[in-house]
């Protein structure tokens, strides 16, 4: 006997592709008004693209002395996992374009 509601193999769904962590920091200072228009930015495209924000604050008794005399002139400062991404403003769409290339690099590995 043939069975006519035979059905076709299922082939198996695409793996759902592992988050890779991408880590935008902001360097800025508190009073710092150009800091906290980047913050806005930050947070708004790491809400979208679901990077990790964090945030230091240059002026604390444990920041390097040595990134404080690099970056004092700059800040805000952002950063994308360790590389200088910009300073004195974010871009929203050159932000996420950074994050996604922080992505493929590392899932290129």
């Amino acid at each position: 006997m043939v069975n006519l509601f035979k059905r076709a193999p299922r082939t198996p769904e695409p793996a759902t592709p592992v988050p890779v962590p991408v880590t935008v920091t902001l360097i800025g200072k508190p009073g710092c008004h150009l800091c906290d228009d980047v913050r806005a930015v930050v947070e708004r495209v790491a809400g979208e693209t679901g990077a990790e924000v964090v945030e230091l604050d240059l002026t604390a008794a444990d920041f390097d002395e040595a990134l404080r005399e690099k970056y004092w002139e700059q800040i805000p400062v952002t950063l994308v996992n360790g590389t200088q991404h910009d300073f004195w403003r974010v871009d929203p769409d050159r932000l996420r374009k950074a994050i996604a290339a922080a992505v493929t690099a590392a899932r290129r590995g």
